[in-house]
C-alpha cells in the first residue's frame, strides 16, 4: 500500500492518539467477554508476498490460510468475481478462516455511492455471500478526494445496507475528521447503522487517526514503512489493543500492509508474537517453522 507513503519516516510521530471520548462508552454499552482477533495481509499472491511460500508450494491461498487466520481481500476492488469463485475460496480455507473484501471500486470511486449504484451491490453482495460464516466484514475505502459535501450519499448508502452484512467504513479526505460538527454527525451515523469506522495507520496521514470505534468492531489497516519504527508502532498497538480487549471489545480485525508488501507477513510475524504474550492470544505464528523468512528492512 502506497497510501500515506513517506521518504523519511523517522521523521514523523508516530506516537498513537489517545482514544477519542466516546470509545470507550462505545464498548462499555454491551461489552464482550470473548474477544475474537482475526490477524492478516492484504494479499496471498506469491508476486507479492515474495519469500512467504516454501518451495513447491502449489496453491498459495491454501497455504497462505494454513498461516493466518484472516485476509483483506483487496482483489475484490479490482473486479467483480463470479458465486463460484467465493465458493472456491470458501472450500479452500479452514473452518476459522476468515475474508474481509473490499467493495469493488465502481461502487466507491467510479460512481462514488451515487443513486445508480443499487443494482451493482446487489451484483457484488451476490457473490460475496457464497463465503458464508467465512465472511468476517466487507469493508468500504473512498477516494482521498471524497469530501464531506457528499454526506447525502453516505447517509443513503449506511441507511440502505443489509443490516445482516458487517460493513466497515474509511474515509480519507481530512475534512471528515478536522471538522468536529461533520465528524460527530458521521460517528452517529455509522453508530445507529452498526458500521465499523476504520482506523487506518499510514507514516503521512496522521490527521485521520480519529481512534474512534463505533462499535464494538476495531478494523485497523496498518501501513509499515519497511522502518525500524514499524516495531514500535506495533507495540504501540498492542496495548491499546489489550485496553479495548479488557473493556469488552467483541472483534479486533488487523490487516498489516507495507510499502514493499513483501514484508508484510514478518511484520504480521512480529504483531502476532506481542498479541499472544500481552493479550493471552493463541494466534499461530506464520512461518515459524521456517528459518529462511524474508527482512523488513
Amino acid at each position: 500500500m502506497k497510501f500515506g507513503r513517506v521518504d523519511d519516516p523517522g521523521n514523523i510521530d508516530f506516537t498513537l492518539p489517545p482514544d477519542h471520548s466516546e470509545t470507550l462508552k462505545m464498548l462499555h454499552k454491551n461489552p464482550s467477554e470473548l474477544t475474537n482477533i482475526s490477524v492478516g495481509c492484504a494479499k496471498w499472491n506469491k508476486a507479492d508476498l515474495k519469500g512467504f511460500y516454501p518451495k513447491g508450494t502449489k496453491d498459495e491461498l491454501e497455504y497462505y490460510s494454513s498461516q493466518f487466520n484472516a485476509i483483506e481481500l483487496n482483489a475484490t476492488f479490482y473486479r467483480i468475481f463470479p458465486p463460484e469463485q467465493f465458493s472456491k475460496w470458501y472450500d479452500k480455507t479452514p473452518l476459522n478462516f476468515k475474508f474481509f473484501p473490499k467493495i469493488n471500486q465502481e461502487i466507491s470511486h467510479w460512481k462514488r455511492l451515487n443513486e445508480t449504484i443499487t443494482p451493482i451491490v446487489d451484483h457484488y453482495l451476490n457473490s460475496v455471500i457464497n463465503l458464508k460464516e467465512k465472511l468476517g466484514c466487507v469493508f468500504l475505502q473512498m477516494h482521498n478526494n471524497f469530501a464531506p459535501k457528499d454526506f447525502e450519499k453516505v447517509i443513503d448508502f449506511a441507511e440502505s445496507w443489509p443490516k445482516e452484512i458487517p460493513l466497515a467504513v474509511e474515509f480519507r479526505h481530512t475534512d471528515w475528521y478536522n471538522d468536529k460538527a461533520i465528524s460527530e454527525d458521521l460517528y452517529l451515523l455509522l453508530e445507529e447503522n452498526n458500521i465499523s469506522n476504520i482506523i487506518v495507520d499510514s507514516a503521512g496521514r496522521r490527521d485521520i487517526m480519529h481512534m474512534r470505534l463505533t462499535n464494538s468492531r476495531a478494523f485497523v489497516r496498518y501501513v509499515g514503512a519497511n522502518h525500524q519504527s514499524d516495531y514500535a508502532r506495533l507495540d504501540d498497538w498492542v496495548k491499546r489493543l489489550k485496553h479495548w480487549k479488557e473493556n469488552g471489545i467483541k472483534e479486533i480485525n488487523f490487516f498489516v500492509h507495507q510499502n514493499i508488501e513483501e514484508a508484510s507477513p514478518l511484520l504480521s510475524s512480529y504483531l502476532i508474537k506481542q498479541l499472544n504474550a500481552e493479550l493471552g492470544t493463541h494466534l499461530k505464528i506464520p512461518n515459524e517453522h521456517l528459518n529462511t523468512q524474508q527482512t523488513l528492512l
